[in-house]
């Protein structure tokens, strides 16, 4: 049996969106663009987190930090602050002691992004592909070979078996459900997903159920 190593790396395209219900309108969704307000009192600071509503455009203001001695701020992070880092706006927005000071969660849906590397041995990259989130990759299979597809019933004669070890990374821990992942990676069903595991072609020592965020391998027989 042939073994062919691949890497998948989950990264995001933009911020995620913010749950949490505005006072002014029935919208649930607020949208950051990595703005931060400073205000300085003396030698305290606070800095807060800008949001717009997707409904009505109300501003809320998610708490960075509060009465903060300057001193204790880095020049450099107090330089991102003042610059309007949109990364750290996303390193901000998935620490969760953020999100239980502000009483928000975060949604991802069409945020994230699979990148696909196949390999002749594990950290050996041979060449990529990217697939633009859920529902962009056609067909039964994605071999994770550049511009190779195969499916269980290709016809033309019989293949010999082939496992498929691969290595999935988060580049941010977003949370997704395993099987959506793996439906997109594999250009499959989630419900397809969900049977080649209960059948034991697709198998991981990580839990492939629920949602994860954390890196996990994961095996299948094609």
């Amino acid at each position: 049996m042939t073994t062919h190593f691949a890497q998948w790396l989950v990264s995001p395209t933009r911020l995620p969106l913010i749950r949490r219900r505005c006072l002014r309108c029935p919208s649930t969704r607020f949208e950051a663009h990595g703005k931060f307000r400073i205000n300085a009192n003396h030698k305290l600071l606070d800095v807060w987190l800008l949001a717009l509503c997707a409904g009505c455009g109300t501003t809320v203001k998610l708490t960075v930090l509060e009465r903060a001695n300057v001193r204790a701020i880095t020049p450099p992070l107090l330089d991102r602050f003042h610059s309007n880092d949109t990364t750290l706006a996303a390193e901000l927005l998935t620490d969760p002691s953020l999100q239980r000071r502000n009483g928000v969660t975060l949604d991802w849906t069409d945020a994230w992004t699979l990148r696909k590397s196949t390999a002749t041995t594990p950290g050996t990259v041979d060449g990529s592909q990217v697939v633009a989130g859920p529902g962009a990759v056609g067909g039964s299979w994605v071999v994770a070979e550049p511009g190779a597809a195969a499916c269980p019933d290709a016809g033309g004669g019989a293949r010999p078996p082939m496992t498929l070890a691969t290595s999935v990374c988060f580049a941010q821990p977003i949370p997704l459900r395993v099987t959506a992942l793996l439906a997109v990676g594999l250009g499959i069903s989630g419900s397809e997903a969900s049977r080649l595991i209960a059948g034991g072609a697709l198998w991981s020592t990580h839990r492939l159920t629920g949602r994860t965020s954390t890196n996990f391998h994961f095996f299948i027989r094609t």
